[in-house]
């Protein structure tokens, strides 16, 4: 810019000095036909004013020249000058964009250093989590371990549970309870009696016949047998236990006045299939029996052999 500014210039003075030039070159030949006239000239100055002549006309074209040159300058400065108001403008709007984009890059930044501190977060979390779910792995490795455990044991129960329940199915079920009488006072009889338990109250198996008073084993076995003996008047009370037909027990008691009297027996014998046991009534003796049952007779299977 400076140069152009510099040539401008330079043209302007160069315009000033061909227009003195061209003032005085017109006094010069006014002069020149004025002497003329006046007074003839000699042959030196012929020449000079032919060569004044010669010259005058080719400054006045440089003249020109150097115009137009300073026209085309001028239009060139004149461009060049919105040029430059453009670059201006163009150079205002980016620097404002420059600005924005500062602004969004700061904010940008400030965005991502919020979301790295979350990431970092995120990760302690998953870190975390991590460690957690492999406990919790661990744990449920455990748990598995020991389901699989417990579903065998759980197996292994079940078919022993089967096993037990078949063999109690198969097991022979033998059990009874009865009572004696309603009718009161029995005996004294002059000859050894068997007791018929009338009353039967529990008969599981069948195994006890109320009409003979026996009780017969149906498979070999132990067997819990229990009794009790009631008396209500003066005198002997009492019974003989008898397996198949031999005695194996004889239990009695004296009973002074007419008040209840009980004694109570058990035993437990292993028979076989067919073995009988059955209570007598010794000669002489007396035992008692009404709606209350006081004199009873019972047993079971404990276990078959």
């Amino acid at each position: 810019m400076r140069v152009v500014l510099g040539l401008l210039l330079l043209l302007l003075g160069l315009c000033g000095s061909g227009a003195q030039g061209e003032r005085g070159g017109l006094g010069e030949v006014g002069d020149i036909n004025e002497f003329q006239e006046t007074a003839p000239s000699n042959a030196g100055e012929e020449s000079t004013e032919r060569t004044t002549k010669q010259t005058t006309p080719d400054i006045w074209a440089e003249v020109r020249e150097l115009r137009d040159m300073v026209v085309e300058l001028k239009v060139y400065v004149a461009m060049l000058q919105r040029e430059n108001s453009d670059l201006q403008t163009r150079l205002s709007s980016t620097e404002r964009e420059l600005l924005v984009s500062k602004s969004r890059i700061d904010q940008l930044e400030r965005e991502n250093a919020v979301q790295a501190t979350e990431l970092r977060s995120l990760e302690t979390r998953l870190t975390a989590t991590e460690s957690k779910t492999s406990d919790l792995e661990k744990e449920n490795a455990d748990l598995q371990t020991r389901l699989s455990s417990t579903e065998t044991e759980l197996l292994v129960s079940k078919s022993r549970i089967e096993q037990l329940e078949r063999e109690n199915a198969e097991k022979p079920k033998v059990a009874f309870y009865t009572a004696l009488t309603d009718a009161g006072y029995v005996g004294p009889h002059n000859t050894d009696t068997t007791l018929k338990y009338s009353k039967v109250f529990t008969n599981i198996g069948n195994a006890y016949n109320p009409a003979t008073g026996f009780f017969t084993a149906p498979v070999k076995g132990v067997y819990y047998l229990q009794f009790t003996v009631c008396g209500n008047h003066t005198g002997l009370m009492g019974v003989f236990v008898f397996k198949n037909n031999q005695k194996i027990m004889f239990n009695v008691e004296w009973k002074e006045a007419k008040l209840y009297k009980y004694f109570t027996k058990s035993v437990v014998l292993e028979l076989i299939a067919g073995d009988t046991i059955h209570l007598v009534l010794p000669s002489t003796y007396s035992v008692y029996d009404d709606g209350d049952n006081h004199s009873t007779f019972s047993g079971s299977l404990l276990f078959p052999l």
